[in-house]
Parts: C-alpha cells; structure tokens; sequence
C-alpha cells in the first residue's frame, strides 16, 4: 500500500535515550477510479495549479476543486471513495521516497567529499579536482570519472520504522531522516 504525505519536519522521543525522528503529514485522499492490476488513480490537493484538463478530471471524478493533482499508486480500497489508513496503523516498517535537496552545480569536494588540497600559500591546488585520466594508454578519460557536476534533486528511498500513527490527525512518525526539505511532497510504501 502506498500513501502520499508531506515532510513537516523533524524532531526526537522524549523518553531516554530520544529517537530522531521525522513527522509526515498523510494527504487527504480521494480514490477516483481502482484498475485492474490492483492500482488505483486518486486526486489530492497540493498548490493552486487549475487548467482545462485538471478540470474535466474533477468534472469526470465529481471533485471540488481543491483536488488538483492526480496520481497512480496503490490502496487498500476495493471501490472509490476516501482512502483507507487502516494498512498504516498495523505496519511496522515503511520506505519512504522523495526527491532530495537540489544543490545545483557542486565541485568534487561538496559532490564526491574529495579531499583537496593544502591550503597554505604558494599552492595551486585547493579546491580543484586534480588528475582525471592516465598516461598515453588508454588516452582518455575512464567511464564513471567522478567529477564536478549537478548534485541533488534526484529521487531517493530509504527504510524507516514507524514509531507512531495518529489517524486523526493523520501524522505519522518515522524513525530517523528522510531526504527532501521541509514541506516536500513523497510517497511512503508499507515493507512490513
């Protein structure tokens, strides 16, 4: 079972020693229509965002307007309406995907945590990558070179234990960090 959430934040146990943990916010979800490999296309609110094809989803799912972002994932619900928490209150374990921070163009020693070089005067070498390929053989520069480049804002799953779920409010808490900033939207799939 998956389920769409929102990162709060982060936080720790108060009893000893404290747990860091993270708070996720459950989506209100809608179940539009379930199809036949077990997956299910649902609508949930997130941001402003209307057009003409957003519009003919409502009008065909009979939804207000508030829900304006639609996805594919898979429910417990055997027929359309809210979703069912009921799988999030009895697991145990979960892995939790989001997209991570985007941090733009980074340099090998933020990207790759290469060393440098001295930092002392007279010297060339400091935050630079150094030697990139070998002498006349092979003559070019090997696959899988770690490099300077785009660092972040790529999809990553990691496996928290559920520590609580409140199914009013609809909070639930993980042990340990999960990627992205506050206020990311990701998915959580149920392992165990």
């Amino acid at each position: 079972m998956e389920f769409i959430v929102e990162k709060i934040g982060m936080s720790r146990t108060i009893n000893v020693p404290s747990i860091p943990v993270t708070l996720l916010k459950v989506q209100d979800i809608k179940v539009c229509e379930i199809t036949e490999d077990g997956r299910a296309i649902v609508a949930y609110a997130s941001g402003k965002k209307r057009n003409k094809a957003i519009e003919g989803q409502q009008k065909k799912y009979g939804l207000s307007p508030e829900y304006n972002k639609f996805a594919t994932i898979k429910v417990a619900n055997t027929e359309a309406g809210d979703l069912d928490l009921t799988p999030l209150t009895e697991a145990k374990k979960v892995k939790t995907t989001f997209k991570s921070k985007g941090r733009g163009f980074a340099g090998v020693m933020k990207r790759w945590n290469f060393a440098g070089g001295p930092r002392s005067h007279g010297s060339r070498f400091h935050r630079a990558p150094g030697s990139i390929g070998n002498c006349e053989w092979p003559g070019r520069v090997q696959p899988g070179q770690k490099m300077p480049g785009h660092y972040g804002n790529a999809t990553v799953t990691v496996k928290n234990e559920i520590v609580s779920f409140d199914p009013e409010s609809k909070i639930l808490v993980v042990k340990g960090a999960v990627p992205g900033p506050n206020g990311a939207m990701g998915r959580v799939r149920i392992s165990k």
